[in-house]
């Protein structure tokens, strides 16, 4: 708990702009405004009143909550902000992924050096997030060894942190909810990184619900905009096959090793619509590669890439089950002929790593995500005309998945089936891809024509 002496105390004022009369106390703490609002002015008197003798008698005041300590509730004595978010952190550990674990902390990168009391010698922002990377917000058996001054910035977070109680207070909430509107550098955070950091708040407080600290969660208390984010695939990002193919083609030209390597897993992306982690844990037991024909993939794992602090091996790979599926779970792909001969051609030409993936590095590693970027930016150089390289038009090697399931959709395959093939459920497929789906536009606008000719 954050207490001081500096207190000053104003007088009660009446306000009655809300058709009901109400009387306003008024004090501050620490610099910072407080108010109470009470129905008659007798209690906001009498309210003042305790205020101002608890001063006179020397009681220090909570920074957070405005009150003397004597007046403090008994669940203003429970755990900080920044405790509470290290129990939460280790609680979900176990059973999180990497990324699940990274973007709890990221969240918490803001969350907590917004939710502390005006205490003096506050370390930056910086130094503060760092410490919470590298140390706080990890298990104690991953943490870094801290600095001096890394020590320094932990016991002032320590104890500046707010109590979990003041959370019930709207302002805490409202000021939680500005730093996770913002990136670290100050600049207006992208709409899906706002709403991800905001479940994760909203999470906290559902635990802190079933552990009684309150009754109901109070960020639905807030009134509050959710920033509107694109959930829907950019029909100009798209490629038709033509396109794809000649991207494929060039692929396989850019560098020495490394872009042949990598032509057969971003065409597992384009023609079996794998998502780029799963394509990276692809194993030959998985494929069935007929000499001619149509073959077939069976998913058993994706190879997701994470920061080493957040993954359980400590490297930046590990094998995961698929992406909401439970573990063991499987998903079946037939595969092309085209896909069919490129996989046969990789494997004749590199081999497979010790544990049997069919993409890896000349040692046996996983490509990383930079060097599928760096070869796919080379190769849209290299297949397409300026101004398509300077578009949106297959910006990223996961756009070729959009361009799959695009395709698929068009061509008249059932939705249910390219759900089942992409991994999707179909109510999020035909959302997402509602923009993609093109191919009775002629007959629509027939339709519209005949009618405008009535």
């Amino acid at each position: 708990m954050n207490t001081t002496y500096d207190v000053k105390f104003s007088q009660v004022q009446q306000r009655s702009n809300r058709g009901t009369p109400a009387y306003v106390a008024r004090w501050r703490v620490a610099g910072k405004e407080r108010s109470k609002s009470f129905r008659t002015k007798g209690l906001a008197n009498a309210f003042m009143s305790d205020l101002r003798q608890a001063a006179k008698a020397g009681e220090e005041f909570d920074v957070a909550t405005g009150l003397p300590v004597s007046m403090l509730a008994p669940e203003s004595s429970g755990p900080t902000f920044l405790e509470f978010a290290q129990a939460y952190v280790l609680r979900r550990w176990s059973t999180s992924a990497a990324r699940t674990r990274e973007t709890d902390a990221y969240a918490l990168l803001s969350l907590v050096p917004a939710l502390v009391a005006d205490a003096p010698r506050r370390p930056s922002a910086e130094e503060l997030r760092e410490v919470l990377r590298v140390h706080a917000l990890l298990p104690e058996k991953r943490r870094a060894s801290l600095t001096s001054a890394q020590t320094v910035s932990l016991n002032w977070l320590q104890g500046a942190s707010l109590p979990m109680s003041a959370l019930a207070e709207a302002h805490v909430l409202r000021a939680a909810l500005d730093s996770i509107s913002v990136t670290f550098a100050g600049t207006p955070a992208g709409a899906n990184t706002v709403r991800r950091k905001r479940a994760v708040l909203h999470h906290m407080l559902e635990h802190a619900v079933e552990q009684k600290i309150f009754s109901s969660n109070p960020l639905d208390g807030i009134k509050w905009t959710m920033p509107k984010a694109v959930t829907a695939v950019d029909p100009r990002t798209v490629v038709n096959p033509t396109q794809a193919k000649q991207l494929l083609d060039a692929v396989s030209k850019i560098g020495r090793k490394r872009g042949p390597r990598l032509k057969a897993l971003f065409a597992c992306i384009y023609y079996a619509a794998l998502r780029p982690e799963e394509a990276a844990d692809l194993r030959q037991r998985n494929c069935t590669l007929p000499e001619s024909g149509w073959g077939l993939i069976v998913l058993e794992k994706a190879r997701p890439q994470g920061t080493k602090r957040w993954t359980n091996s400590g490297e930046t790979h590990e094998s995961r089950s698929l992406k909401h599926r439970a573990d063991k779970e499987t998903r079946e792909i037939p595969i092309p002929p085209a896909l069919v001969a490129m996989l046969r051609e990789h494997i004749a030409a590199y081999g497979t790593a010790e544990d049997g993936r069919i993409f890896a590095t000349g040692t046996g590693g996983t490509y990383s995500g930079s060097a599928h970027s760096y070869v796919w930016q080379e190769a849209r150089k290299l297949a397409l005309t300026r101004e398509q390289a300077a578009s949106s038009l297959a910006a990223r090697p996961y756009d070729l998945r959009h361009a799959a399931v695009s395709l698929w959709l068009n061509a008249g395959v059932p939705a249910v089936e390219v759900a089942k093939r992409a991994g999707h459920s179909v109510d999020v497929l035909l959302r997402v891809y509602a923009k993609c789906m093109d191919g009775q536009q002629e007959q629509i606008n027939s339709k519209i024509n005949s009618a405008l000719d009535e």
